[in-house]
């Protein structure tokens, strides 16, 4: 006969969700890079080597700053207004040599890109020259130009407007024929395949080329400035070397740093807002 105490019901252990049962049986160092605090392990990683390398003397102190130091050395500047005028020399080139490399690569690319007799003519010496390093012409453009304003725009403008053109003519290269075919059975003129077709389908393209030749751009720009110029991030860290200053070319490798990804993520940004159509029709299709 069955006892009272079998037949009563016991009460079943609730399964844990889902989430929950995967986070337990996730290891905490994994749980930590999947973590949006993750990205500063890096950055803290890499000052703490910087610490620990200054505190033993790996390196003479003359030589390698500590990060403090670097720190105050880098106030110092800024009090002085000499830190502020030099990185706003430097932002204005970046920003006028891209521009202007930026804007003719968009206009070279598209044009490139629907024009397959013109690709024929341009496309070798278009090539030749990506190849050639920024770096390597600027004694041929400090020949041209001098070492005023306009050999650092220039030189931007150089660096950023292969990448754009590049980008722009392989987006317009690879678009599917389809476009066109529907183009042509509404009978739209040349200018309103660009404008309706062309344009809108290379735009994601165009703002990684940008991103690309944005960050290129500034390497360039602090690189022409090392060399040839009389202000200008590069030049406060030519001239520090020249005076053994090594503190204050420590403040500016550390800003060209800070900078470079400032101006990477701002991009990145700028390229997730501009593309929410095409992850909402990513979304809507699944």
């Amino acid at each position: 006969m069955t006892s009272i105490v079998n037949a009563i019901p016991l009460p079943r252990a609730r399964p844990a969700p889902p989430a929950q049962a995967a986070a337990a049986r996730t290891p905490w160092l994994r749980r930590f890079v999947r973590s949006r605090w993750s990205v500063w392990a890096s950055p803290l990683a890499l000052l703490l080597l910087w610490s620990i390398a200054t505190s033993y003397e790996w390196m003479p102190a003359h030589i390698l700053m500590s990060p403090w130091q670097v720190l105050l050395t880098a106030r110092d500047l800024a009090e002085s207004g000499e830190l502020g005028q030099h990185l706003g020399i430097s932002l204005f080139r970046l920003l006028a040599g891209f521009g202007l490399g930026a804007s003719v690569g968009l206009a070279f690319g598209v044009v490139l890109g629907l024009s397959p007799g013109l690709r024929s003519y341009v496309d070798p010496t278009f090539n030749v020259l990506r190849q050639l390093p920024t770096v390597a012409l600027i004694p041929l453009f400090i020949l041209l130009f001098g070492i005023g304003e306009s050999f650092k725009v220039f030189i931007v403008a150089k660096a950023s407007f292969f990448i754009v053109a590049l980008a722009v003519h392989d987006a317009i290269r690879n678009l599917s024929l389809r476009y066109f075919e529907v183009a042509q059975v509404y009978c739209f003129s040349r200018w309103q395949r660009i404008r309706l077709i062309v344009l809108p389908a290379i735009v994601p393209a165009a703002l990684t080329g940008m991103r690309i030749a944005l960050s290129r751009s500034w390497m360039v720009l602090v690189g022409a400035e090392l060399l040839a110029a009389d202000s200008g991030l590069g030049q406060m860290m030519e001239m520090g070397r020249q005076m053994f200053r090594l503190d204050v070319v420590m403040v500016g490798v550390v800003l060209t740093g800070v900078i470079g990804f400032g101006l990477d993520r701002a991009c990145h940004a700028l390229e997730a807002r501009l593309m929410r159509w095409k992850r909402g029709a990513k979304g809507e299709s699944a």
